[in-house]
């Protein structure tokens, strides 16, 4: 699913990602995996605003039994992280040390790029591709459709996904 290397992997310390499974996973793949310390939110500041800008706001704050897990994924893969990562605009920071070394973070309209496009900014960025991947493949992706575009397929999609959500609820009550 994704068109990078992964080097790392980075959780927070609920029972859902530490555990026997994962680890042995990411260890067969020789993926590092660290985990935030319990009870500190500050570790996993970007997990949690992708949480809330993005996964709270497709999928509201109710809860979705189990069972449609796989129905879900479709969807994210599909159609959630695909505009997500090439269509969604987020700021990415300039940070700037002040005399005493302190980091300050600035968000200027001129860092405003989507992740692929922050990707790609990357210097040599083409060596964390994996081997059948390149730039023209995931170009092609991104300028598949406009932005507009994919904003209107994912609200389309996320509609048909709840609509059957509901409908399947309806049958079983």
């Amino acid at each position: 699913m994704f068109s990078f290397k992964i080097i790392n992997f980075h959780s927070d310390n609920g029972s859902e990602y530490v555990n026997k499974k994962v680890a042995r996973l990411l260890g067969k793949l020789l993926i590092e995996f660290t985990k935030s310390r319990p009870r500190v939110s500050n570790d996993n500041a970007l997990a949690e605003g992708k949480n809330a800008a993005i996964v709270r706001k497709t999928f509201c704050y109710s809860h979705i039994p189990q069972h449609y897990a796989s129905q879900i994924n479709e969807f994210n893969k599909a159609s959630l992280n695909p505009y997500v990562n090439y269509h969604r605009p987020c700021l990415f920071p300039t940070v700037i040390i002040d005399k005493k070394g302190k980091q300050k973070k600035k968000y200027e309209y001129k860092n405003m790029m989507t992740p692929y496009e922050k990707f790609k900014s990357l210097k040599n960025a083409q060596q964390y591709l994996k081997e059948d991947v390149t730039f023209k493949k995931l170009d092609d992706i991104a300028n598949a459709m406009t932005d507009n575009e994919a904003a209107d397929l994912l609200q389309e999609q996320r509609k048909l996904l709840f609509k059957k959500i509901h409908e399947d609820d309806q049958k079983c009550a």
